[in-house]
């Protein structure tokens, strides 16, 4: 049987490659470019912490995942957690630039954050 650590990043892997997905825009069929909205690397626990509460609470994320006992659950990894829930708020909110700010504690990526 895989490690659970293996498991939880596969499941948080395919989720953020299974939702984020954005066609090229303009007309006639550009490549798709894949975005995810993730937390910025230098952006301090104190501050991805509100927008993380934020994000699960007023702002409607799907954070099931990420709750205590969910499969994609790491307390030790803000970043990560944070990520989840910023990337699954971005899907549901118009997969544009506003819509992953976060109190500037966010930023979008072509980089798959695996």
């Amino acid at each position: 049987m895989a490690p659970a650590s293996a498991i939880l990043t596969w499941v948080f892997s395919f989720f953020l490659y299974a939702l984020a997905v954005v066609h090229g825009r303009g007309g006639g069929g550009g490549a798709a470019v894949e975005l995810w909205c993730v937390a910025k690397n230098n952006a301090a626990d104190n501050a991805l912490q509100p927008s993380l509460d934020w994000a699960c609470g007023p702002g409607g994320a799907n954070c099931g995942p990420i709750q205590k006992g969910g499969p994609c659950n790491d307390p030790s990894d803000l970043q990560r957690t944070a990520s989840f829930a910023f990337n699954d708020y971005f899907l549901k909110h118009g997969l544009t630039e506003e819509s992953c700010s976060f109190s500037n504690t966010a930023a979008l990526t072509s980089l798959n954050p695996t």
